[in-house]
């Protein structure tokens, strides 16, 4: 079995490099070659050109956005122009619902079968081989891949239809957009009314306050610490779905809305390449506090 792997970022690069663990012939692509020798170390074989890789059965994709994907699947210089019937690819990436569902209908029309497969987890899960899969697609494509999908993750869902996959980490990343853009707007509050930064912190990651966004971001904001999270510019593409199939169905959604404003204010303040922990800088301006240590 010989298997493709395009995209080698935070996530991929050590998504990657757990598929060895399938004993498959690999190779990978990126555009730059930074990691290419420790794959090379490894017996993988490396590559910057997408036309050197769709000779693979499987190709899996963990690209940073929906144009990106689209550029690299069906654009001009795209693997769909050398695709052949019978091949399946899976998609790691995060994207927009719409785009999936035009990928999997052009690859569909070619025979080439299609998951979506988006991860949940951070880096350091990347690298455990821990992460989340949400999949959608057909059921026993699915249970085919399932041997890869266990090289990279400990949990795996089939969601249902094409696209489920996508709307499911949707659903997953509006919850912790929400929960990252309230500690920005109400943690600064505290140091204003003179509480002690700290303690706040360890009342919350210890009452009922807390979630996966407080343990995470409260510690690093503590420290001045903005760049361990996924960039704040990139994570916004969550929120642009959601305003979408929002708008295209009617659904409510006025939390999520107003949580939408705080993204967009500190992209507006320029933090578009830190993470989300970084949102809570515009909040601190307006009250002339900072949250550390």
């Amino acid at each position: 079995m010989k298997i493709g792997f395009i995209g080698l970022g935070q996530m991929g690069k050590h998504m990657a490099i757990n598929m060895l663990k399938s004993d498959a012939e690999l190779i990978v692509n990126d555009m730059r070659d930074d990691h290419f020798p420790e794959f090379e170390e490894k017996g993988a074989k490396t590559t910057t050109s997408l036309a050197e890789v769709v000779g693979a059965d499987i190709i899996f994709l963990c690209l940073p956005d929906s144009q990106i994907v689209h550029n690299v699947i069906l654009g001009e210089k795209g693997i769909i122009n050398y695709l052949r019937n019978g091949q399946t690819v899976v998609d790691f990436s995060t994207i927009k619902y719409t785009t999936t569902l035009e990928i999997a209908k052009r690859l569909q029309e070619k025979g080439v079968r299609f998951l979506d497969a988006p991860i949940s987890g951070m880096e350091k899960r990347a690298i455990e081989g821990t992460l989340t899969v949400m999949c959608g697609g057909q059921k026993e494509v699915f249970d085919e891949i399932m041997p890869y999908f266990a090289c990279v993750g400990d949990k795996f869902l089939f969601m249902g239809d094409v696209g489920s996959g996508q709307l499911t980490k949707l659903i997953n990343q509006l919850l912790f957009d929400i929960n990252a853009a309230a500690l920005a707007e109400i943690l600064p509050m505290s140091v204003k009314m003179g509480l002690d930064p700290e303690k706040v912190g360890e009342v919350v990651n210890s009452g009922t306050g807390k979630s996966y966004a407080s343990e995470f971001f409260i510690p690093r904001i503590l420290k001045n610490s903005f760049e361990d999270g996924y960039p704040l510019k990139n994570a916004y593409k969550d929120l642009i779905s959601a305003a979408e199939i929002g708008a295209n169905l009617c659904i409510p959604m006025p939390v999520l809305g107003a949580a939408t404003s705080t993204y967009q204010m500190a992209l507006l303040k320029g933090h578009g390449e830190k993470d989300k922990g970084s949102m809570i800088e515009v909040f601190e301006g307006f009250l002339g506090v900072q949250y550390r240590s």
